[in-house]
């Protein structure tokens, strides 16, 4: 489906950002002289309307950016307003105390670039017998270790692999024992560290050469996905969508990827506010390899690598099947130009099975109503990993979120086999264990309005000659999580812990608090030790829950500049103050991920793994918000004539 005759109008507050605003944000910065040849946008995002702002009051296209001297001079991190051409405010970053920029695209060969002529790495590489050619470097965030004279400077750190054929990937030839600490703003190498002489594994790790996929399958008869009368939602004003009940705004920013606004489901004729915003605000990648060569391996792919910016261009039959819309959202360059990500989300309708059924002896009635869903979707390449983020709307007013996790696992070499801290996946080849673990922010308005969380456990009854005389009584628990400390809780699968978040103001025809359920995977948080640096920089994966009152300037759960800060910074600042949450304006911050230990089938590339997290109404709506879900058409779901008071189908 194309969008070009999409209904179109002044641009919203929530609409997509444009080249032309870009391009004014530039014009501003550098017409005030903060934009010189040696300036850098490491960021450019739309800032949001502050709560409570009326939907008709006027738009105020206002940008946050984040500028990078390569020459030398301090970050600023700017306000513009594209409406009005004008800087609202500039701000100098004392980067020792606030941490880094994110990571420029351009300083991803930089790093490679610098040490093909530095004597330690060349003498290291001939001491190899590898030719530097040949040899690719990883340019990875440096993080905040015992090395002070890091501090306020820009480092990344290099862990090489050698490329022996062009056209094939390099992960299957890691140069192990050896890494390399790059200044990138100055241009020097800090430390070539040489540990140890590692034979570089021998096996290809090229995933299309024939030789090693052997013939290709021909057993696969096609499936055909097709909606003949085209899909049931509607796109307006370029990012506005509507669908069945539901309602929102999709859009998009260059760190976080996807975000959605303002999801409503239309209930009774009215739109009912469930979640003003909803993003995955950070993803994290700790390494669990203790040894000195990657001991100080986690990414913040998310705050560090800017997720959204590295979105693929999707094609039809690859990426996404069936009656596809794509939007096309436009992020900057380094050089403050727009560049657009042709087709980066993509959005379709999708059969989900079963909704409702029963076959009832007493009637003889046959009921069956078919589930489909809305999914919003991106992937996006940050190094050797891809992921999908994947946002479900279901008819029954359910929203999932689902990570994908697949592309080629970070490689070691393990010329003894496996050892207590990473997987032999080929002969001499490793993989360190590690996490994905990502972080929800949820800002819940239910019915617009304020909110509390309670967190609810399945209870074991004992036996007892009053209460429970059978000992066949189990009941469930609610506790109310009425400050930010109290709200920091852990997953717990054996009580199948969930947390509740209802209206402080709005009931159901019961008179009980209308609600959603957020239900937890309930994998592990992070497994680093308390006393590590990475516990310090990403505090928030080690709870699966936090709540906050809503705070304009609190939109990360790392902070705003997590590369090379030293941590502590957003979630656990935020929640020293333990503000009430108790029927407030609150944001729900979610954790979860994957601990991967990485498989022999995960070579030489990952099938994908999946993780996410689901909100289901409880209580938010009267009764089955479905009853009126049309029965399954004849020629879909049966076979012959039936008698209707028997059938699931329509005729």
């Amino acid at each position: 489906m194309s969008l070009d005759d999409a209904t179109t109008h002044s641009t919203p507050a929530y609409a997509l950002q444009t080249p032309e605003e870009i391009r004014v944000v530039r014009e501003v910065l550098g017409e005030a002289g903060h934009f010189p040849d040696s300036a850098r946008m490491a960021y450019l995002g739309l800032v949001e309307p502050a709560r409570g702002t009326p939907v008709d009051a006027p738009a105020n296209r206002r940008f946050r950016v984040f500028l990078l001297d390569t020459a030398g001079g301090s970050p600023k991190d700017a306000v513009v307003s594209a409406t009005n051409r004008t800087i609202e405010s500039l701000v100098e970053l004392d980067t020792s105390v606030t941490g880094e920029p994110p990571v420029l695209e351009e300083e991803f060969e930089v790093v490679e670039q610098i040490l093909a002529t530095d004597e330690r790495w060349l003498e290291a590489l001939e001491k190899r017998n590898l030719d530097v050619a040949k040899v690719r470097v990883a340019p990875l965030s440096a993080g905040v270790f015992e090395y002070p004279e890091e501090k306020g400077r820009r480092m990344l750190r290099g862990l090489a692999f050698y490329q022996e054929k062009a056209d094939a990937p390099a992960w299957g030839q890691p140069i192990d024992g050896l890494v390399a600490y790059v200044d990138v703003t100055n241009k020097t190498v800090d430390q070539v560290l040489d540990l140890e002489l590692v034979p570089i594994p021998e096996e290809s790790g090229d995933y299309t050469d024939p030789e090693l996929t052997g013939p290709v399958r021909t057993t696969q008869k096609p499936i055909e996905i097709t909606q003949p009368e085209g899909p049931s939602f509607t796109v307006t004003g370029g990012n506005h969508v509507e669908w069945e009940k539901w309602s929102l705004d999709v859009g998009f920013d260059m760190r976080e990827g996807l975000v959605l606004h303002n999801i409503a489901f239309e209930d009774k004729g009215e739109k009912r506010r469930i979640l003003d915003r909803a993003a995955i605000a950070e993803m994290m990648v700790p390494y669990g390899d203790p040894s000195p060569v990657r001991s100080w391996q986690n990414y913040f792919d998310t705050g560090e690598y800017l997720v959204g910016q590295w979105a693929n261009s999707l094609e039809l039959g690859c990426d996404c099947l069936g009656d596809i819309t794509y939007l096309s959202p436009t992020v900057v360059t380094g050089r403050g130009e727009p560049r657009e990500i042709t087709n980066g989300i993509c959005m379709h309708e999708e059969d989900w099975s079963i909704l409702s059924k029963h076959t009832d002896l007493w009637s003889g009635v046959a009921y069956t109503r078919r589930n489909r869903r809305l999914v919003i979707s991106f992937f996006t390449t940050v190094g050797n990993y891809d992921y999908g983020f994947y946002w479900y709307l279901y008819l029954d007013g359910t929203i999932e979120f689902e990570a994908k996790a697949t592309g080629v696992v970070f490689t070691s070499a393990l010329p003894n086999g496996s050892t207590d801290f990473a997987s032999e996946i080929a002969p001499g080849l490793g993989a360190p264990f590690h996490q994905h673990l990502f972080s929800a922010r949820l800002d819940f308005a239910l019915d617009g309005g304020p909110c509390r969380v309670e967190e609810e456990d399945a209870v074991r009854v004992p036996l007892s000659s009053d209460v429970n005389p059978r000992g066949n009584a189990f009941t469930r628990k609610r506790t109310v999580l009425a400050t930010e400390k109290e709200a920091m809780r852990d997953a717990d699968a054996a009580v199948g812990r969930t947390w509740v978040v209802s209206s402080a103001e709005h009931t159901n025809r019961l008179g009980h608090p209308v609600a959603y359920k957020l239900h937890p995977e309930g994998g592990p948080t992070m497994l680093a030790s308390e006393e590590s640096s990475v516990h310090r920089r990403a505090t928030f994966a080690t709870k699966a829950l936090w709540v906050t009152p809503y705070a304009e300037s609190e939109q990360y759960p790392t902070g705003d500049f997590p590369n090379q800060h030293a941590g502590n910074g957003g979630l656990p600042e935020w929640t020293t103050q333990d503000r009430d949450v108790d029927g407030k304006d609150i944001v729900v911050w979610h954790t979860f991920g994957l601990t991967h230990f990485p498989r022999i089938e995960d070579w030489p590339i990952m099938p994908v793994d999946t993780v996410g997290f689901k909100l289901r109404p409880e209580g938010f709506f009267d009764r089955s918000p479905v009853l009126d879900v049309p029965a399954p058409k004849k020629g879909h779901c049966c076979e012959g004539e039936q008698e209707q008071s028997s059938s699931c189908c329509e005729s």
